[in-house]
């Protein structure tokens, strides 16, 4: 049954609407600031997505400082975990260097050698299909990042349809999103359950990662065989780094980075320490990076940290909805209510409940997968892909009806995946 509401969260679930109606019009937001040139910071500002929720949740901290004071506001600051914005910020960092781009772009290059079909469609599916396939391994945020990078530098940097543009995020975000599940640590929405609800790697691979293989594979396949022509035309220029230039212990250290940031991802003073000393390292090496995406990462981290502090709020309407529901219903609900919050919220919420059934957990944690590639906020992963290729679009900008759009028949291969197979 639902509760009450209290006024605080009356208030912030008021602004979290707001924040999601914001995110959907940050395209008219740089369409102003391209027709109106005088006031072009302020709309520039007002159309980044990756500021959307940081704004708003500065807004509900204000508010619950004037109304409550100092103590009230803070208190509620240091009751949220910030461990996941801070996760995604230095994994986003690491994962973007020239030597780890270097090592993927080579595994890319080799495996497309061995598949009996065009080589820029072959690269094309591969970055679709295997990349996302090696988030469950590198965590979903690193896959995104690796993936938008590859096609930024290559695919999108060369003239091609706004269809294909976004097509291509679509099935990417998708992807990613239910690509990261066969393993229990590397998919957000996993990972907030996994530990609570004994989910080990065996289950994870027998439950949810072979239909996640499969969904992807079919994605990635579907959408290379819809725009094959074009990608055909296109030439896939390889990126500027290759293993032949890179030193092998280059490559091999900033592997050591990144896998110990992923074994201690619940620990920031670790991983924020282990940033801080690969940092110093980058830099005594700078000859073998290219410049670190420090702003892009700080961005996406301040998004997430703004949903933080904005979901935090939510609870009180968002957890009766979900346990309203039978195992079919939380499925759909979940895969809906993703698209406007984020969905590791969605299932931390369901570990607060003792007595689900099996069946209950597993389409809550499904529907909310599924659903991830939906929208910029569905998933923690997205707003890092958004930051890197957003440049490439019209006005620097992705619209998100169009995002929303090209997610749909992904997303609907991936609901076929869970509910058939």
């Amino acid at each position: 049954m639902m509760s009450d509401p209290t006024f605080i969260q009356l208030t912030a679930s008021i602004l979290f609407a707001l924040a999601v109606i914001h995110t959907f019009s940050t395209k008219y937001f740089e369409h102003l600031a391209h027709i109106q040139p005088r006031h072009a910071g302020i709309w520039h500002l007002l159309g980044e997505v990756e500021v959307v929720f940081g704004f708003w949740a500065m807004i509900l901290i204000l508010f619950m400082f004037a109304v409550g004071g100092k103590t009230e506001a803070v208190g509620y600051l240091n009751s949220r975990d910030f461990t996941e914005p801070m996760f995604v910020f230095v994994i986003m960092v690491i994962a973007g260097t020239k030597p780890i781009l270097s090592f993927t772009a080579f595994i890319v290059q080799r495996t497309a050698n061995l598949l009996p079909i065009n080589r820029a469609m072959a690269m094309y599916f591969l970055v679709l299909a295997l990349v996302p396939l090696m988030g469950s391994f590198i965590t979903e945020p690193a896959a995104m990042t690796l993936a938008a990078l590859m096609l930024r530098d290559t695919l999108f940097s060369q003239t091609i349809s706004n269809k294909l543009k976004y097509a291509t995020v679509g099935v990417l975000f998708v992807n990613i999103s239910i690509g990261g599940t066969l393993t229990p640590f590397a998919a957000p929405p996993v990972l907030m359950v996994a530990a609570k609800w004994n989910w080990d790697f065996w289950f994870m691979i027998t439950t949810f990662g072979w239909k996640s293989a499969i969904a992807v594979m079919i994605n990635a396949a579907l959408v290379t065989l819809l725009f094959s022509k074009e990608l055909v035309r296109t030439e896939q220029q390889a990126t500027d780094t290759t293993t032949a230039k890179m030193p092998a212990l280059m490559i091999a250290a900033h592997i050591t980075f990144l896998t110990l940031v992923v074994l201690f991802a619940h620990y920031p003073v670790v991983f924020m320490g282990l940033f801080l000393f690969f940092l110093g390292f980058a830099t005594a090496y700078q000859r073998y990076q290219n410049p670190l995406i420090l702003r892009e990462a700080l961005l996406v981290a301040f998004f997430l940290g703004g949903l933080v502090v904005l979901g935090g709020q939510q609870q009180w309407w968002l957890q009766p909805l979900l346990m309203g529901m039978n195992d079919t219903a939380v499925y759909f609900g979940a895969t809906a209510l993703t698209a406007i919050t984020d969905n590791a919220a969605l299932t931390y919420l369901g570990s607060l409940v003792e007595g689900l059934s099996e069946e209950f957990k597993i389409a809550l944690v499904a529907g909310a997968v599924t659903g991830g590639g939906l929208t910029v906020i569905a998933n923690a992963p997205n707003p890092a892909g958004f930051a890197i290729l957003k440049s490439k679009f019209d006005e620097q900008a992705i619209h998100p009806l169009g995002l929303l759009i090209a997610a749909l028949p992904p997303t609907a291969v991936a609901i076929i995946a869970f509910r058939l197979l």
